[in-house]
This record gives structure tokens, sequence and C-alpha cells, in this order.
């Protein structure tokens, strides 16, 4: 039995998704190669890519997400810097994530709006978080319980709230442009009308 070095072609990406991988400059080749893989040949209908560089204390890291949605899941693409101490060249870390839209639980846009009083129709603000989640990760914030009575010192155990939130993008379009806020929108969009069906 042989094997080879390399799997079979997948089918190339819609020219819109290649162009904003290209656009984000992450190494859009291997970004490139890990989504069409992921998505092994299904239908693109709604896509986002968003690329976020931090800065840490001595180092700056860069990092991609792409987000893909089909007909029948949501593919998450993260690719990112990964720093080895005495590593003598850099190295990247890509993962992928397939979910079937029907294990989709929630997904909340939040719109951030400068003086909401003079605020004109259709424009949905200035900045968007898109936060999904799917069950993969919870976060549990706890805190202790109180009675309502500020003399009391008895202990009430704690209470708390459970959120998935398995990914959150924050996309401004003062920092990322108009365009990839309207994109933005419209991925959410088509995202949220895909898992009420």
């Amino acid at each position: 039995m042989s094997f080879s070095s390399r799997s079979p072609a997948q089918g190339a990406l819609p020219p819109e998704v290649g162009r904003d991988i290209e656009r984000a400059g992450y190494y859009p080749a291997l970004v490139q190669d890990v989504v069409r893989t992921a998505l092994a040949g299904d239908e693109v209908v709604s896509h986002l890519v968003h690329q976020e560089t931090t800065f840490d204390h001595d180092s700056v890291r860069r990092h991609v997400t792409v987000l893909v949605l089909t007909r029948t899941r949501l593919v998450v693409a993260h690719a990112d810097d990964h720093v080895e101490e005495g590593a003598p060249v850099g190295t990247a870390t890509a993962t992928t994530e397939s979910v079937p839209l029907s294990g989709v639980r929630g997904v909340m846009l939040t719109h951030v709006v400068a003086d909401p009083a003079s605020y004109r129709p259709g424009v949905l603000g200035h900045e968007i978080t898109v936060t999904i989640g799917w069950g993969s990760v919870s976060r549990v914030d706890l805190l202790p319980a109180t009675c309502g009575d500020p003399g009391c010192d008895a202990d009430h155990g704690y209470e708390g709230t459970l959120t998935a939130d398995d990914i959150s993008l924050r996309v401004s379009a003062v920092a990322d442009g108009e365009a990839a806020l309207s994109q933005a929108v419209a991925f959410a969009s088509a995202l949220q009308s895909a898992t009420a069906r």
C-alpha cells in the first residue's frame, strides 16, 4: 500500500474567499489550503475573514480567523503564530472545526453606535461583535451570593452565569474598514437565518 504525501484536491475556493484570505495577509497559501481541505468541496454560502494582530511584551503575534457557512455546517479555521523558545524558524498552527448547523446554539450580534441620538436608519453602528456558540467552549462566571442585607456576613454560597461563546470576533469600521464591517453583518445575518431553520 502506498500513501501520497499530498491529499487530493478538494476543489477551488470561491474567488471572493481566496481574495479575502489574500487581503488578510497571514500566510495566505497555508490558510487557503486549510480552509479548502475543511470544506471538502461543499458550496460556500457566506464567509468572513478576520485578521488580528496582538502585541505581547516583546513580540507581535498575528492571527487570522476564517468563518465559512455552507448549506449544512459552519467551518471555523484559525491560524496563528506559534513561538517556541530557541527554535531556528517561526512556525504557524492552523486548526479547523466543522460544526453542523443543527449544533449552533446561538448567534449574537452586538452593535456599537456612537451618538445614538443622531442615529441614521440602516447604518447599524461603527463596530460589531459577532459571537457564536455551539457548546464546545463554555465560561462560568462565579460571584459570592448575597441576601441583600448590607450588614449580613453569612455565607450564602455562590451564584453565577454559564456562557457559551465558542468564538467572538470584533470588527470595527475604524480598524478594519467599512467593507469588513458590512461583510461581518452580512455573514452574521446569513448564519442567523441558516440556524433558525
